[in-house]
Formats: C-alpha cells, structure tokens, sequence
C-alpha cells in the first residue's frame, strides 16, 4: 500500500490543516472538506453497494440445499439424514480453512476488487456444477470446495469497508452488507418457490438440479461487475479524485489518531503475530461462536415453519416475512449503534428477543404465536450485525492485524455452524430439544459479550490515564505538530491520542 507522505499531506493543506490567518477562511476550508467528504462517501456508499447483492448470491449459492433437499435431493442422490447433515457441515470445514490466509492476502494486494470478482466467479462455478452431482461423495466435494472459495468474500468485504469508513459510519454499513444475508433469507424462500414449482422436469431434469444452474449463473455475471465496481485502497481506486483520496485517508486517521497503514518493517506474518497475542480476540472467538450455535435455525427455517402445518408452498412463502422484519430490525439497530457510539446492549437486546422466540417455541403449539415466534428469533440477527463492526472497531490498527482479527474470529465461528448443523433433528417433542440448546448458546454469548466489554472498559481506564501522564511531560508536543508525532512512531499512548474502545 502506498504510504502517506507528509510532502503529499502538504500539499492540500486547505484540506488537511487549520489555517491561521482568519477565522472567515478557515470556515471556508471547513465547508470545502465537508462538501468532498460528504462527495465521498456518497460516492463510497453507491460502490459499495455490489457487495450487498454479492452477498445474497454468496448465501443462495450456500444454502440452497436446504430449498433442494425439500424437493427430493436426498431422494436422488440416496442421501441419510446424517450424509445430508454432513453435506451442509462440510463446506465451513473448507471456509474456515481459508479465512485467515485469504485476508492476509486481500491485506497486502493494492486490487481488491480483482480477489472477490475471481473468487466469486469460481464459486459460482461451483455451485453450478451442484447441479450434476449423482452421488453423496460428489456432493461432499463441491460443498467442501465451494466454502473454501467462499471464504475470501465476506472477511475480505469487512475489511475493505474498515479501510474506508470510520468507526461512526462502519456499524450501518455492516448492517447493509449483512442486509445481503437476511434479505437472501427472505427472498431465497420465494426464489426457490419460483423455480422449484416451474422448472420440474424441463429438459429431462429434476427442479433442484434447475435451481443450481440458474442460482450458479447468475453469481458468475455478477461477478462480472465486481472486477469493475468495488472499490481498492483510498490510496489507488480509480473514479475518485486526488482530494477525495486524501480526505478518505485523512478521516482514518483522525478516526483512530493512527494513520491505516503497515510499516514498513512489518512482514507478511506481522499481523497473525500480533492478533494470536491478544487475548481479547479469544473472547470474541468464543463469544460469536456461541452466537453463531444458537443463529443456526436459519439453515432449518423452511423446516421450523412447516412445523406450523401448512403444505410445501405456504411454507416457502412464510418464510420470508420474517427476514423482510429481521432486516428493518437489523438496520435500525445499527443506525442507532453508530449514532450512540455503543456496541453491548446493541449486541444483547436483540439476542434476549431471540430468547423470547425459542421459549415460546418450546413452551406453545399454538400457530399464531410460534410463527410470532419465528419473528423473534430472525429479529436476534440485529445483534449478530453489530458484532462484527465491534470486531472491527476493537482492533483498529495496524491493518495485518485487523484484517487477521476478523478472518480468526469469523473462521473460528464457523465451528457453530457445523455443530449447528447436528443440533436441529426432529424428535416427538418437535424441536424442543434444539430449541434449549440454542437457548442455551445465546446465553453463553451474552456472558461472553459482558466480559468483552468489562476488558474493554478496563483498557479505556489505562488509556485516559495514559494521557494524563502525557500532558505532563516536559516535551509534550503541539497539537499543530501531531501528524509528524504520528508518523514518527512514538509509543502507543501516544499515538492513540484521544483514542477510546467501543463498548
């Protein structure tokens, strides 16, 4: 990545610096920076947008299984209830594989958007291909193989979003991206409703197989207009001009009070160094693992509604309006992170409605109120969406270790996607069972979340007083002079200046 010169800070210095000769100039110069910041982000925000329907095609491609295992995949392709579970596990053993190389590699390429584009047209030829398989061994290896393609996109899309929002933008536009997942939820059911119910034996082949194909190609044009859309680096994309790059690095670094660059003397695996170091990455591992165990009803959603009686169709259709009400939720909650600056009780209120899902699930048979119910429990996504942006938040500098920080905690996360896939098998009582383990799972993340916070807090204590010992010294230096402090790379106290965790 191209280092921030001081030479080129210099020279849009009506951007960058206070000036001193006159407050009418000086309020000129603050408008100039707002209007190209607010051209920015506008301009960011429009780009950017790709990655929400990438997203969408990213989970079809994932969980179109569960469509295709309804319309007689298990049935062609002699597959046991145990062989089907192990075709759903199998493909986060491969994405959490590649997680964290894969975001050590987006991390040092100045072309970003060539990765996901290249990664996403592999996938979808991946996914298509699901649609020829005859066998549970072939089945095994495409999902296998399309999660260790898979896993480059949604570390690597994190990532670039941090290297271009600040923290007070990140949470909402974590909450749109992952707006591409809940809105696969709800769309997803009827997609497949579509095709399922139409394309029955057209061509001699089955409906799932036709879901494949179609799903399968349209991932592979999309991916398409990633190579020529998604932005790179705030130091290279092209489509922006030179001020609107200067201010988009500039924001980063007054954001953290640290400039968003390696040095140069950090190697290749500077940044893994460093994340394994910290046990705060280890509590959110933990954490959004349990997380992830109890959000595991959603690869089982078509199933959990038609508990509620209603044949194949309704059922599909049914599905979706609570992803439709999960996604609103989902936003508004994570405005409303951004606005107040807080990460917890954005992260633990939507969990406690999830909460109030699964009891009334296990404790009524009642139709209206289980599919009430269904609502809730979509809704503890809200939460799920503000973690990551905590994540992000918690580990802001230097980018290696962020980017490690959110490919390890992603990755070792997965593992609740595996046991998640084993936890929601029929029984007498219905789902009862699975139901009080995922109860179970959010009550430990909820704990685990409570500890995050309470380390965070204590570091925010040894911060401020970090500084109180810094506006002491004898060779504090000026504010005027704070950029050259930064660059020169005094210690970390320091260099985090006004810095404070997010909790």
């Amino acid at each position: 990545m191209e280092e921030i010169k001081p030479e080129r800070a210099q020279s849009h210095d009506s951007i960058i610096k206070p000036a001193d000769n006159g407050e009418a100039f000086q309020g000129e110069k603050d408008a100039r920076r707002l209007a190209i910041e607010k051209k920015l982000v506008r301009k960011l925000d429009m780009r950017c947008s790709l990655f929400v329907l990438i997203y969408i095609m990213n989970y079809l491609d994932r969980n179109n299984i569960a469509s295709a295992k309804a319309k007689g995949l298990t049935r062609d392709l002699n597959l046991n209830a145990t062989q089907y579970s192990t075709c759903l596990s199998i493909l986060y053993v491969g994405y959490i594989l590649m997680q964290i190389p894969s975001n050590m590699i987006i991390n040092k390429i100045s072309r970003p958007s060539w990765y996901i584009g290249i990664a996403m047209l592999i996938w979808g030829a991946i996914s298509t291909c699901s649609g020829v398989v005859t066998s549970f061994g072939g089945m095994l290896a495409i999902r296998f193989t399309l999660g260790f393609v898979e896993a480059a996109f949604l570390p690597g899309a994190l990532l670039i979003l941090s290297k271009w929002y600040t923290r007070r933008e990140l949470t909402l536009r974590n909450a749109i991206l992952f707006g591409g997942n809940l809105i696969s939820n709800a769309f997803a059911a009827l997609i497949a409703a579509g095709v399922l119910s139409n394309m029955e034996g057209v061509l001699g082949h089955a409906a799932w197989r036709w879901m494949f194909w179609i799903e399968g190609a349209a991932t592979m044009f999309i991916a398409i207009a990633a190579f020529f859309i998604l932005p790179d680096l705030p130091t290279n994309t092209k489509g922006f001009t030179e001020e609107e790059l200067e201010v988009a690095q500039l924001r980063l670094l007054e954001d953290v009070g640290e400039a968003d660059q390696d040095s140069a003397e950090e190697g290749a695996f500077s940044g893994l160094l460093m994340a394994v170091k910290d046990v705060k990455i280890y509590v959110m591992m933990f954490a959004l693992t349990a997380y992830v165990v109890g959000l595991s009803f959603n690869a089982f959603f078509p199933s959990l509604t038609g508990t509620l009686g209603f044949s194949y169709i309704p059922t599909l259709l049914m599905s979706s309006p609570p992803w439709v009400f999960s996604t609103i939720v989902s936003m508004i909650n994570a405005w409303h992170a951004d606005r107040t600056q807080e990460k917890f009780w954005h992260i633990v209120i939507p969990m406690c409605f999830g909460l109030i899902g699964f009891i009334i699930c296990m404790a009524t048979h009642n139709t209206a109120a289980r599919y009430i119910a269904l609502f809730l429990q979509a809704s503890s996504y809200a939460g799920f969406i503000v973690f990551y942006s905590w994540i992000s938040s918690s580990f802001p500098r230097p980018p290696a270790k962020r980017a490690v920080a959110i490919a390890m905690v992603n990755a070792f996360s997965q593992l609740g996607n595996i046991a998640g896939s084993y936890v929601w098998k029929l029984d007498s009582n219905g789902y009862r069972k699975a139901y009080g383990i995922v109860t179970a799972m959010f009550g430990v993340a909820i704990i685990l979340c409570f500890v995050f916070r309470t380390i965070l807090v204590g570091l925010n204590k040894k911060l401020e007083a970090g500084e109180q010992a810094w506006e002491t010294r004898a060779d504090v230096v000026d504010k005027g002079n704070k950029l050259e402090h930064i660059e020169k790379g005094d210690e970390a106290l320091d260099m985090r200046r006004g810095f404070r965790y997010l909790i």
